[in-house]
C-alpha cells in the first residue's frame, strides 16, 4: 500500500521550489525545471535551475557569514548545530517520505538508515568539535611551538543522486562544525531532500549564509562552483569521469579538494560459509537502493565447491525480491532514479551479453501494472571472462558478475586487478584467514563477513580511481576541514 503523502510534504512540494541563497528562498535567473518520481514518472515539482551568477550570490553569502560563523566558539557552533539536527528529527518522516519520492528508493530504507544515519551525522561533528583541541603544542628545543587550526572559510559541495540527504549530511556536518560555510550543489535530479534541509536549518536558526543551496547543471552551476575564486575548499562525490574534471579544475587554483568517486567492489566467498545466509547477505547488497550504490559489492568471487549451491540460492532470493513504488511499505526494491539512468544500466547488460558473459538470473527491463511508467529493472546475475564489460566497469544497477576461485593468492589478484579502490569484502568461518585477505585488498575499505559497514568514527574513503583527498564519518574528515598554520616563538 503507497504511503499516503504528508500534509508538510504536499505543501513543500505544491510550490515553486527555489534556491535557499543567504538565509531566504531565491528564485535566481535560470527558470524552473520538473523534477520526476522515479515510481511512476510523474511531475514531482519544479525546481529553480541556477548557474554562474546564483552561485555567486551563494558563495557571496557564504564568504559574508564566515566571520562570524568562524568566531562562534566550539560549544556555541555545536549548540547550532543539534537544533539544526532537533528541526530534522521532528520533520523525520516528512524527509524519509521526500527522498522516497525523490530518489525512488523503499521508504523503509529512507526511515531506517537515510535521514536518521544523516541527523546523526551533525550530532556526531558538532560534539566531536567541541572535544577537538584548535592548539596543539610541539615539542621542540628551545621553541614555544604549537599548530593552530583554523578554518579554510567558503567550503564547495557538489552530490550526485543515490543518497542526496546522507550525502549532505556525510559533507556539510564536519565543515560548518569546524568553522567554515559551504555552498551545495545537488543533484539536479534529486534537490528536494536538501532545499527541504535548508529550510528547517534557516528556521532552527542557523545564521543567514552558513548554509547555501543551489540547484543546477553540473556544466553550468557545478563548473561555476568549482572554479569560484572564493571557493578554499571543495568536496565532489560522483563518478570517476567528473572527479577528474573536478581535481583538475581544483589543481589549476591550488584549491584542495576531496573526491569520493565510484567503485566495483568485490566480495570474496569463501566454502566454509552458511552458504543461505551469506546469499541472502549478498543478494540484499545489490537489491540495496536498487544497486545505486558505489561502495557496494558486484563482484562476487565464489569458491568453487560452493559455487553452485550458492548461486541456485542467491537467484531464488533475487527473485523473490519485491519491486515497487518507493512509497509502498512492501517495497523491497524501487526503480532506477531516472529513464537515463535505466537506459546505462540496460545498455551495459547488452554490452556484457554481446562480449560472451552467460546470462545466470536475466534481468533487465521490468514493467509494473499499476505503474508502468516507472524506471523499474529487475535484478541480474552475469558470469563469464574477467575482461567482460560487466565485470571491468562500475554499472550503478541491480547487477553482480559471478566468477569462481580455488586458490587465495590467485584471488586476491583478481580483486586487485582493477584500478578500483572502494570497498571489499571477504566471508568465511576462519577469522585469521579473514584478517588476512582484507589486509591484502587494494580498498579504502575491507570488510569482514558484512558489506556496506558505516559508522561514525569508522574512516571511510577510496583509493585509486574511487577517491582521493581524505574520507568521511571520522575525526580525519573533521581535521580536513581545517587548515593548520604553525605559530613559533623562540626562546634562546
Amino acid at each position: 500500500m503507497l504511503t499516503p503523502i504528508a500534509p508538510n510534504v504536499s505543501q513543500f512540494l505544491a510550490r515553486p521550489l527555489r534556491h535557499h541563497i543567504g538565509g531566504r528562498p531565491d528564485a535566481g535567473h535560470g527558470g524552473f525545471a520538473p523534477v520526476l518520481n522515479p515510481s511512476d514518472a510523474s511531475v514531482l515539482a519544479e525546481v529553480a535551475l541556477g548557474g554562474a551568477a546564483e552561485i555567486d550570490a551563494a558563495v557571496s553569502a557564504a564568504g559574508r557569514a564566515f566571520p562570524a560563523w568562524a568566531a562562534l566558539r566550539p560549544n556555541e557552533r555545536a549548540v547550532r548545530l543539534h537544533r539544526f539536527a532537533d528541526a530534522l528529527e521532528q520533520h523525520a518522516a516528512d524527509l524519509a517520505q521526500i527522498e522516497s519520492l525523490d530518489v525512488g528508493k523503499a521508504i523503509t530504507a529512507a526511515e531506517g538508515f537515510d535521514v536518521p544515519f544523516g541527523i546523526q551525522c551533525l550530532r556526531y561533528f558538532a560534539d566531536l568539535a567541541v572535544q577537538a583541541p584548535a592548539s596543539v603544542s610541539l615539542a621542540i628545543r628551545n621553541l614555544e611551538a604549537r599548530t593552530w587550526r583554523v578554518p579554510y572559510g567558503v567550503c564547495g559541495f557538489i552530490f550526485p543522486w543515490n543518497f542526496p540527504f546522507t550525502l549532505l549530511c556525510w559533507g556539510i556536518a564536519p565543515a560548518l562544525a569546524a568553522g567554515n560555510t559551504v555552498v551545495v550543489k545537488p543533484s539536479e535530479v534529486t534537490p528536494l531532500s536538501s532545499l527541504f534541509a535548508a529550510q528547517l536549518a534557516a528556521e532552527s536558526g542557523l545564521p543567514a549564509g552558513v548554509l547555501n543551496v543551489v540547484v543546477g547543471l553540473g556544466g553550468t552551476a557545478g563548473a561555476a562552483l568549482v572554479a569560484h575564486t572564493n571557493v578554499k575548499r571543495m568536496s565532489f562525490t560522483g563518478s570517476p569521469e567528473v572527479g577528474r574534471k573536478v581535481g583538475e579544475a581544483c589543481g589549476r587554483r591550488l584549491v584542495p579538494c576531496k573526491l569520493e568517486l565510484g567503485g566495483k567492489g568485490a566480495a570474496v566467498v569463501f566454502d566454509d560459509v552458511d552458504v543461505d545466509a551469506v546469499a541472502t547477505q549478498l543478494a540484499a547488497a545489490i537489491t540495496l537502493n536498487t544497486g545505486q550504490v558505489c561502495c557496494t559489492a558486484t563482484r562476487w568471487i565464489i569458491h568453487e565447491r560452493i559455487y553452485d549451491p550458492f548461486v541456485g540460492k542467491v537467484a531464488e532470493r533475487l527473485r523473490q525480491t519485491r519491486i515497487g513504488p518507493g512509497t509502498d511499505r512492501a517495497t523491497e526494491m524501487g526503480p532506477l532514479v531516472s529513464e537515463v539512468q535505466r537506459q546505462r544500466v540496460l545498455d551495459y547488460l547488452d554490452r556484457g551479453k554481446r562480449e560472451g558473459a552467460a546470462v545466470v538470473l536475466e534481468g533487465g527491463c521490468h514493467a509494473l501494472p499499476t505503474t508502468p511508467d516507472g524506471f523499474y529493472v529487475q535484478p541480474t546475475l552475469l558470469t563469464g571472462p574477467v575482461e567482460n564489460v560487466c565485470c571491468r566497469e562500475e554499472i550503478f544497477g541491480p547487477c553482480a558478475y559471478l566468477l569462481r576461485f580455488t586458490d587465495e593468492d590467485a584471488v586476491i589478484g583478481q580483486v586487485n586487478q582493477l584500478a578500483y579502490g572502494l570497498a571489499n569484502s571477504v566471508w568465511t568461518a576462519d577469522l585469521k584467514r579473514a584478517s588476512r585477505v582484507a589486509e591484502r585488498m587494494v580498498a579504502g575499505n575491507s570488510w569482514i563477513n558484512a558489506h556496506n559497514v558505516f559508522a561514525y568514527g569508522l574512516p571511510y574513503g577510496g583509493a585509486n580511481l574511487s577517491g582521493l583527498g581524505g574520507g568521511v564519518n571520522s575525526p580525519e574528515t573533521f581535521h580536513d576541514y581545517l587548515r593548520s598554520q604553525t605559530i613559533a616563538r623562540p626562546l634562546a
